[in-house]
């Protein structure tokens, strides 16, 4: 089985309505190492036991340009062969992650988890912001195909630059017909906290009413039978949290998606 990397990225400089997804990987970890819950994913392997998982602590973005810092570390983790796990953090993290992913493996396919499409040209100005970074990715051709799921928020400008780059979109309408992700090739997941209903996830700094439950997104993830080069889940804001709910939501990803990308070669 492959080995596993978390690595944490406390960031959301590039937030641009409410700050707080810094403080979420420090969140999520405590949540992983408490007696709230054991280890183990619903596949029955267990990190540490089945799975070769090591927590690598978060990024020191000190004195560092945030995005070389995020590539840089990426690459450092698939020199090793091992698979990265990155916790924001905002989304804008997903470009440089995608960046190190294509050039080690070149172009792959990504899965994305979302409430938003993420395809601004720029958000207020701003070309990093955590509402650009498909824009980014696809503009740079880093990927075969991107998926996007739970989209419910598309509007004009995001359906010009999904149709402009050939994203593909399951909006949460369509999702009832959707019984499996079919992907060839190596797949990159990027998972947006505000993609599930905010009855599930309300730690979230944007809720959107009328998206997916956990049971489907994990039905979704168990239906992929492609390797997985690396996965992020990113926009828990602890600050929006109600009784650690969507901490608990996220290290519930956390071991999924570690026994999942450890058992598909």
């Amino acid at each position: 089985m492959k080995r596993i990397q978390m690595i944490g990225l406390p960031t959301d400089k590039n937030s641009s309505f409410l700050k707080g997804a810094a403080k979420a990987p420090a969140k999520i970890r405590e949540l992983l190492g408490s007696d709230m819950m054991n280890l183990s994913s619903e596949t029955g392997l267990e990190l540490g036991r089945d799975i070769a998982f090591k927590d690598r602590g978060d990024l020191d973005f000190h004195a560092q340009d945030e995005q070389s810092a995020i590539q840089a570390c990426v690459t450092k983790v698939l020199e090793t062969d091992q698979i990265p796990l990155l916790l924001g953090g905002d989304h804008s993290v997903t470009y440089p992650i995608v960046k190190a992913i294509a050039a080690y493996h070149g172009k792959v396919n990504i899965l994305h988890i979302d409430a938003h499409p993420d395809l601004y040209e720029d958000y207020q100005g701003n070309r990093c912001s955590h509402a650009s970074p498909f824009a980014r990715i696809m503009e740079d051709h880093l990927v075969h195909r991107l998926v996007q799921v739970g989209i419910r928020t598309l509007n004009q400008h995001q359906k010009e630059q999904a149709d402009r780059f050939g994203v593909e979109i399951i909006t949460m309408e369509e999702l009832a017909d959707l019984k499996s992700l079919q992907f060839n090739g190596p797949l990159y997941i990027s998972i947006d906290l505000d993609g599930l209903d905010p009855a599930y996830a309300p730690g979230v700094s944007h809720h959107e009413p009328g998206g997916l439950t956990v049971r489907q997104l994990l039905h979704l993830l168990s239906t992929i039978r492609v390797p997985i080069v690396g996965a992020d889940v990113v926009e828990y804001n602890p600050d929006r949290d109600i009784n650690d709910m969507t901490a608990a939501v996220a290290v519930k990803l956390v071991k999924e998606l570690a026994a999942l990308a450890a058992s598909q070669e």
